[in-house]
């Protein structure tokens, strides 16, 4: 169960682009049908309700959706197979016949199956370790929410429910991070959080992130 629900966000990241464009003719109404299974926690669902572009709520939705966990975004894919839905947008027939045998996230595969530390290799080229991410999150500040949208390209719906579900401020900007390495899977190397995050309208301490560049 645990791999369908891995595969479930993954799916729902790999077509978001040909979803958005389906369900966008009746935004509101994925969303309705999307709060009564309780896929968007109550405050992201106040946030997406406001939005007025129907692409961009649609978006804000599945991004909301897939920040929650595998046990959401496995709701949402079973949701978008239903008879009303399938009913209300012909176009989504495509679900029905989504591999969700096909192997887990690099995320998940890394818990179940840990890289060998060979693969971690020197001078930042290696995918950056948790380690690495939680020494790195204590060096960010009161601006870490910028720093997620303007350099991790994070959706603000995400940073939000980070902060909703994170009452610690380091443990919300580890999760920020944790966040953006999942997205980038093997790009999320040392070496590119150095460079993403030693921008210098940023104003992150050299002293947080120099290491990442360091010899293992």
């Amino acid at each position: 169960m645990a791999e369908e629900a891995a595969d479930a966000a993954r799916l729902l990241k790999l077509h978001k682009p040909k979803l958005i464009e389906i369900l966008k003719a009746d935004a509101d109404f994925v969303l309705q049908c999307a709060h009564s299974r309780d896929l968007p926690s109550d405050h992201g669902y106040e946030k997406i309700k406001s939005c007025h572009v129907p692409s961009e709520k649609v978006r804000d939705l599945l991004d909301h959706v897939i920040s929650r966990g595998h046990q959401a975004a496995q709701g949402m894919l079973e949701l978008l197979k239903e008879k009303e839905m399938q009913k209300t947008f012909p176009m989504l027939a495509f679900v029905k016949d989504l591999d969700m045998t096909t192997p887990l996230s690099v995320e998940d595969s890394e818990t179940q199956n840990p890289v060998p530390a060979k693969k971690v290799c020197c001078n930042g080229r290696g995918r950056v370790t948790e380690k690495q991410l939680m020494t790195v999150a204590r060096g960010l500040g009161h601006s870490w929410r910028r720093i997620g949208i303007q350099a991790l390209d994070i959706p603000s719906v995400t940073i939000e429910q980070i902060e909703e579900e994170k009452t610690i401020h380091m443990d919300r900007v580890f999760a920020m991070l944790r966040y953006w390495r999942n997205q980038k899977r093997e790009e999320a190397t040392a070496a590119c959080l150095h460079s993403l995050l030693s921008q210098k309208d940023l104003e992150v301490p050299s002293e947080s992130i120099d290491f990442l560049l360091e010899n293992d």
